[in-house]
């Protein structure tokens, strides 16, 4: 059973990794807040139009983010159940923020974890994601890798695969392809590769508005994972604003 995550933990996590954000976002609804009560007469009504629209977005983009992480049942992984039998090696994938290899290691206390982090320094710069590994030390044993190399495992040789809301982070498609040929590689003829993403759909521009863009929509994983010799067994919609695709190397259907 994975480990309790503390009451509204993912919504705090977003909230203090991104904090710069919403600082500047509370000073500007500040500054509006003032001009609407106390501006003069003729700007009143622009400075509550604009008060609301910083507002609104925000409030509501908080309560799916909550939704989301801290109520949906996402990191109760019954979803995952999806991939088959209990696995005998597995891999999990990381962008320097890795939320799933502890939970997995106690929900498959019998497997052979391997915990894999593409994050890069150099090239992922984000100061979210550096805020959240200082929050969050690497799971013990983790190996940095390489998206653009091999992964140091040898062919057939991982019977699950999950990518946990991290490959969305490699920005280039041909990049994107190349990774996902390595995990095609390592995977065992009837073995899964698991990747949970949010997509650049209505549900999400709903949500995050032009943070949605952040994401690839769902045509573009279907690309990527064709090109990289993997099909869909299954797709699920663990909320309507994440996805898990179950991919399988092509062949016979299961």
């Amino acid at each position: 059973m994975a480990p309790l995550r503390t009451p509204l933990q993912g919504v705090w996590n977003v909230v203090r990794f991104n904090w710069h954000f919403y600082l500047a976002a509370g000073g500007a609804a500040l500054v509006l807040a003032g001009l609407w009560q106390a501006g003069p007469s003729a700007l009143r009504p622009y400075a509550g139009l604009l008060l609301v629209l910083a507002l609104v977005p925000m409030l509501v983009s908080l309560l799916i983010t909550a939704y989301i992480y801290d109520f949906s049942g996402l990191y109760q992984f019954k979803w995952l159940q999806a991939a088959g039998p209990v696995p005998a090696a597995l891999l999990t994938v990381s962008a320097g923020f890795d939320e799933i290899s502890a939970p997995l290691a106690h929900q498959y206390p019998n497997a052979n974890l391997l915990a894999a982090d593409f994050y890069d320094a150099a090239r992922h710069t984000e100061v979210s994601i550096q805020r959240a590994r200082r929050a969050y030390p690497p799971y013990p044993g983790t190996h940095a890798v390489d998206t653009r190399a091999e992964l140091p495992l040898p062919a057939g040789s991982i019977d699950l695969a999950v990518a946990f809301l991290a490959a969305h982070e490699i920005r280039d498609a041909a990049e994107r392809v190349a990774f996902f040929r390595e995990l095609m590689r390592v995977l065992a003829p009837t073995g899964t590769v698991v990747v949970t993403e949010h997509l650049r759909d209505l549900p999400n521009f709903l949500a995050y508005t032009i943070g949605f863009l952040h994401f690839h929509s769902r045509q573009a994983w279907l690309a990527t994972f064709r090109a990289a010799g993997l099909r869909v067994a299954h797709e699920v919609k663990i909320t309507p604003f994440i996805t898990a695709f179950f991919l399988r190397k092509h062949g016979p259907a299961a």
